[in-house]
């Protein structure tokens, strides 16, 4: 397997966890009992933010060594986890907007 194929593919899968982790801490608050929703952000939105710069950094990488080879295939995986990327680091910034909206409030009363 090519190294930009196994970046891309890296990018791919840590992207698509970025835009999960989030959605799937709300629903563990849900059933998990003694999870509040709010302790559940705390831990998924850092997660989102770090998995998204994770997958942003394959994705550059394997766009960096496709460029670099004589054939032009593979280009698909690396746009689909450059997507999956941004995708979880907006997440994750919607996240954070949030949990500093709820702290504002929160130190306001």
């Amino acid at each position: 397997m090519r190294p930009s194929r196994l970046a891309a593919r890296l990018a791919v899968l840590l992207g698509a966890l970025a835009v999960v982790v989030v959605p799937a801490a709300v629903v563990a608050s849900r059933y998990v009992a003694g999870v509040t929703l709010l302790q559940s952000l705390y831990y998924a939105v850092p997660a989102s933010f770090a998995l998204g710069l994770l997958a942003w950094a394959a994705s550059r990488k394997a766009s960096f060594r496709l460029a670099r080879s004589l054939s032009d295939h593979g280009l698909g995986p690396v746009r689909l986890g450059r997507f999956l990327a941004w995708a979880g680091l907006y997440v994750a910034f919607t996240g954070a907007v949030a949990l500093g909206v709820y702290a504002g409030l929160h130190a306001a009363w």
